[in-house]
């Protein structure tokens, strides 16, 4: 683990490669799983907030699921907060275009500049996954490895962006840019260590 502050790093945040692959997975990571999107109490309080913006930018089936069930719930194993799932298991927020390719309806409606939230952190962060020890206050980020993911392993590596580099905007988002600039430090070191 590599330490930055308070927040401590797996070393294969800083050393796999990973670069999504929409044309290959479709965007699986919005439909398959057992759990929606993780959210955060000041994240359910923004998205309230937006959802009457977003929600032109989601199908009826989506709208209708929001209506009756509301945009989130709390998870009972977990006691989180997360996205509510469509029937099939896919993110209520989740659309698909005319390649079947999915999309965050968030995330079109902030394009549109409909919106100032992105999409929740979770989502932004992934592949890394945040989990953190309520007693120490420690956070600690960790490489999500799904097999759905492969084509995004294989286009990482073939176009050499490791994990952090691919969240870049996630974690100065999270984090700040001093964050992650020792995260970049501690990487390249990592890295010239490793091949000595």
């Amino acid at each position: 683990m590599i330490l930055i502050g308070e927040i401590l790093v797996s070393e294969e945040v800083v050393k796999e490669h990973f670069a999504c692959n929409l044309n290959a997975c479709k965007g699986a990571c919005c439909i398959e799983g057992d759990y929606g999107a993780p959210l955060t109490e000041d994240e359910l309080l923004i998205m309230e907030n937006i959802l009457e913006k977003v929600l032109p930018y989601l199908d009826d089936a989506s709208r209708a699921q929001i209506t009756d069930n509301g945009f989130y719930t709390k998870n009972k194993d977990t006691n989180n907060y997360e996205t509510e799932l469509m029937p099939d298991g896919a993110c209520v927020f989740m659309g698909r275009d005319a390649l079947g390719i999915t999309y965050c309806g968030i995330e079109k409606a902030h394009a549109d500049g409909e919106v100032t939230f992105k999409k929740p952190i979770s989502c932004h962060l992934y592949p890394v996954r945040v989990s953190k020890n309520e007693m120490t206050g420690f956070q600690a980020l960790n490489y999500d490895v799904w097999d759905i993911c492969s084509a995004a392993c294989d286009r990482g590596q073939k176009e050499k962006i490791k994990i952090y580099e691919f969240v870049k905007a996630a974690l100065v988002r999270e984090y700040g840019e001093a964050f992650y600039e020792e995260l970049k430090a501690a990487a390249e070191a990592y890295t010239k260590r490793k091949s000595e």
